[in-house]
């Protein structure tokens, strides 16, 4: 087996269009919630959003090119070529050895809506011929191939809320198992459209709240509904010797990745929570040698009643008695839900915790549950020892996934 490293990171979310900005945004309790602007609200229920703020995709698309993209796979070529500024790998990889584990829980909803609406007000031949290369939901992945030269495996993962995890597992493996020598890997998304909102609110996920302190409060008893949220993260994995030998900054070792399925519901997650429980079990197997006081849990987080506490139970049943000497903390209280992309941006909160020793807050938690009774880290960021970190997803369809993270050495 190999050894996998993160040497790259990069980001664009409600709180930051770039690492630096988002890292500070997170220690400093920043809320990237508020109205939304992208239509008009006046209709509906859901008024509020985590919306990426003045982006400009320019460092890395010129504009006939973005123009000709969906706005999740512009996050996407924005937040990885961060990643692969941040690593220095161009150039510096055979390119049949450089894959891409890329996905989006729902791919170009904003293309698809604005297709079906053109359709239905001025007829097919008033579609455009972009729609679908913009809209389908491996494109991102396929553009950032293109644009890197990776011909290694180009994989478009899409599970849900758990996609961004999925993927950058997926790419572990791949490295861990010798198919590749580095890969790039993350999640996307773009879906605060109308009918996305109209549809999550149908289904009841979302919260209804007005005010943006009180709309995205994971494990507080006040929780109604998670938040919309957009962006992307984006990892470079490498194998650990190949790195080493061109002199690569290295953030973080990945040790670990677990993969499971409730096989229960389409939305809801299982009472019992043993398939996400075990899921983290699978991934914390690379962190058994380490304190549980020594690690960072990047819990799913999603406000919603039943998550947080089913996630809560799934902890419990991983650790045991140690469950409650670990620190954890839901960043989506800050950045919303962004879908097929959280949980990439949130392995890269567990990365950065590991390296600079720091957890972020949950914030505006302010009322116990008594079913959510573990150490979340409320409001205010914590300095402490961070030798471990994991960071959990759960998505529709039961759908779970964990990757852990240690200090490199």
């Amino acid at each position: 087996m190999k050894r996998v490293v993160v040497t790259g990171i990069g980001a664009v979310t409600p709180v930051g269009n770039n690492v630096p900005d988002f890292w500070e945004a997170l220690k400093n309790g920043k809320n990237g919630i508020g109205p939304i602007t992208r239509y008009d609200t006046g209709e509906s229920r859901y008024t509020l959003a985590a919306e990426v703020k003045d982006f400009d995709p320019a460092p890395y698309m010129d504009k006939i090119a973005a123009k000709k993209v969906d706005r999740f796979t512009r996050f996407a070529m924005c937040a990885a070529g961060e990643a692969m500024a941040d690593s220095g790998l161009e150039g510096n990889i055979p390119a049949e050895e450089l894959a891409v584990y890329f996905g989006s829980g729902i791919g170009g909803f904003e293309t698809f809506a604005e297709g079906q609406n053109t359709l239905m007000a001025k007829g097919e031949r008033r579609v455009s011929p972009l729609t679908i290369p913009k809209m389908i939901n491996n494109i991102a992945a396929g553009n950032i191939a293109i644009r890197y030269q990776a011909r290694n495996a180009c994989v478009a993962v899409s599970t849900a809320c758990a996609t961004g995890t999925t993927a950058i597992g997926e790419g572990y493996r791949a490295i861990l198992n010798g198919y590749a020598t580095a890969a790039i890997c993350g999640g996307s998304e773009a879906a605060v459209v109308p009918l996305a909102v109209a549809g999550f609110g149908a289904c009841m996920a979302l919260n209804p709240a007005e005010d943006p302190d009180a709309a995205s409060l994971p494990f507080d008893k006040r929780r109604g509904g998670f938040v919309m949220g957009e962006g992307a993260g984006a990892l470079i994995l490498e194998e650990y010797e190949h790195a080493k030998a061109r002199g690569a900054k290295i953030y973080a070792e990945m040790v670990g990745y677990g993969s499971t399925c409730d096989a229960y519901h389409v939305t809801a997650p299982a009472e019992e929570a043993s398939a996400s429980s075990r899921a983290i079990q699978i991934a914390a197997e690379g962190l058994k040698d380490i304190g549980a006081e020594q690690i960072y849990i990047n819990a799913h987080g999603t406000g919603t009643p039943l998550n947080d506490r089913i996630e809560t139970k799934a902890i419990k049943h991983a650790f045991g008695e140690d469950a409650k000497k670990i620190h954890i903390s839901s960043t989506k209280s800050m950045t919303g839900h962004m879908l097929g992309a959280a949980g990439a941006v949130e392995a890269i909160a567990a990365i950065l915790a590991v390296k600079e020793d720091v957890i972020p807050p949950t914030i505006n938690l302010r009322e116990k549950d008594p079913d959510c009774d573990l150490d979340y880290t409320p409001n205010t960021a914590v300095q402490t020892t961070v030798n471990g970190a994991l960071s959990t997803s759960l998505g529709f369809g039961g759908h779970n996934a964990c990757v852990a993270f240690r200090k490199a050495e």
